[in-house]
């Protein structure tokens, strides 16, 4: 059975930081882009930060030069860090992993940033 296991959202300030984490059981991890996404109330899920099995990255425009991603093949595991956060980071964040035309995502994990 497929599993993603996230962990780590949570509340923070404007400006603060928060590390996700994503544990992938199941699956041959080193062979699947990974990545996260997220959705925000009222809108749709859109791509926060992926990376293939050669290490290619994507990020969406919004979180360009503030978020950090990495995957360790060795622990199947991927981390995004997002640093500098604003409200409009506000969302229900998701763990993606996907090969071919098959696709897993993770349960979500909140990430609230408010004052």
């Amino acid at each position: 059975q497929v599993r993603l296991v996230e962990s780590g959202g949570g509340l923070v300030q404007p400006g603060g930081s928060l590390r996700l984490s994503c544990e992938a059981f199941g699956i041959i991890f080193e062979r699947y882009d990974v990545g996260w996404y997220r959705q925000a109330p009222g809108k749709q899920r859109e791509l926060a930060v992926a990376i293939s099995p050669g290490g290619k990255t994507r990020a969406g425009d919004s979180v360009k030069g503030r978020f950090a991603f990495s995957r360790d093949n060795a622990k199947d595991t991927v981390s995004l860090q997002l640093n500098n956060l604003k409200p409009e980071d506000t969302a229900v964040y998701y763990c993606n992993a996907q090969y071919g035309a098959e696709t897993h995502w993770g349960q979500g994990t909140q990430v609230t940033v408010s004052s």
